[in-house]
């Protein structure tokens, strides 16, 4: 019975991993969509000068690509570990089947 609670305690956690940047950016998403549509919403209103907010836009890019590149940074982690991946993708510092020594041999 631990064990099993061990085990949902840790699937839980590692969804709870994944679901903060994806959070993270689909809010970074909604804040860049937010400040190009108030910038174009604003042209059509003559009383006020439209004005861009930079600073809601790029916070949004920051969150929306911090999010992105820890998701595709934990499916390519994980797709690599299954051997998912095409040759570009592969880790460059693993052996080889061929070159790997056995323990007590010299070369």
């Amino acid at each position: 019975m631990v064990m099993n609670t061990r085990l949902i305690f840790a699937r839980f956690v590692a969804i709870i991993v994944l679901v903060i940047p994806g959070l993270m950016a689909m809010k970074g998403f909604l804040m860049m969509k937010d400040a190009l549509f108030l910038y174009y919403a604003e042209h059509g209103n003559e009383q006020i000068s439209p004005g861009f907010q930079w600073l809601s836009f790029g916070g949004g890019l920051v969150l929306f690509a911090a999010g992105m590149s820890f998701l595709g940074g934990w499916i390519l982690f994980r797709d690599r570990k299954r051997n998912y991946v095409g040759p570009r993708f592969r880790s460059k510092n693993t052996p080889s089947a061929d070159k790997a020594e056995t323990p007590g041999t010299t070369s």
